[in-house]
């Protein structure tokens, strides 16, 4: 219900792409990301992707906060994963994160140290880019 009420609401907003939102950095970037609001949405992520236009993310909303870890199964490029509180502070970053090819119990897990409500996901190297470290504030 929550994930309805939040994607009626942002569906609403001017200048948005429909299951899109405007993610601004705190140099000025700005990112294009697709929300993945529902657990089927956010389980499938980025998986089977060969490429990520570089002004282009992906943005996971859940529901609660809490530490919450990200792994790359069946990912194709490499990412920089970035996890937010509920103030939308920076909380942790796993920049460069490689891909896994290998069977599912195989693959590492990432993150998961702190408490988060949103991660971002950008191509590898966007957090070094753009000056982007644990404490800055992300605005979407």
């Amino acid at each position: 219900m929550v994930a309805l009420a939040l994607l009626l609401w942002l569906g609403g907003c001017g200048g948005a792409r429909q299951g899109f939102l405007e993610v601004r950095l705190p140099n000025g970037a700005r990112f294009d990301a697709q929300l993945r609001l529902t657990p089927d949405e956010q389980a499938s992520g980025m998986m089977f992707r060969p490429s990520l236009p570089p002004n282009q993310g992906m943005l996971f909303i859940h529901a609660t906060e809490e530490p919450r870890s990200y792994w790359m199964f069946q990912c194709e490029i490499p990412l920089d994963i970035i996890w937010m509180d509920r103030e939308k502070r920076v909380v942790e970053i796993s920049k460069d994160t490689p891909p896994c090819r290998e069977a599912a119990d195989k693959c590492p897990s990432f993150g998961g140290t702190r408490p988060s409500k949103f991660v971002l996901e950008l191509n590898a190297g966007m957090a070094d880019a753009h000056g982007l470290k644990v404490g800055d504030i992300i605005k979407f």
